[in-house]
């Protein structure tokens, strides 16, 4: 999954994020997926390809949990997600889960952050 201009090394734990999230969802191990998916949703949530793809495997996870309530918000984030990348405007720190006002900025978590600002702040 690559956003334009994401940092390398941000891509990369973003990809890793998504990679063991489909991995336990496979297991149906639901929480630890939606666990890296929080992460990836943190760590792409700037770019519009990462951004959908979060919330299109969290729509997944909510659809596999009988959870149609929480799977309609991840929709709902699925478009208004993806027009707030492409015009730059996100709530930073994010996880990005029906349990979350959609616009509320959270702080990031300093692993996270570390690997955001790698190569230079953006």
């Amino acid at each position: 999954m690559r956003g334009r201009n994401m940092r390398e090394t941000q891509r990369k734990a973003f990809d890793l994020a998504v990679a063991t999230a489909r991995a336990r969802m496979l297991a149906a191990r639901w929480d630890e997926a939606y666990a890296q998916l929080e992460r990836a949703h943190v760590l792409g949530q700037r770019f519009v390809w990462p951004h959908v793809v979060s919330h299109w495997l969290m729509l997944r996870v909510e659809l596999a949990r009988r959870s149609p309530l929480a799977a309609f918000g991840q929709a709902v984030r699925i478009a208004i997600g993806a027009v707030g990348s492409a015009a730059g405007v996100v709530p930073v720190g994010n996880t990005g889960g029906s349990d979350v006002n959609m616009f509320r900025r959270m702080p990031i978590p300093p692993e996270l952050q570390a690997l955001m600002e790698d190569e230079g702040a953006r």
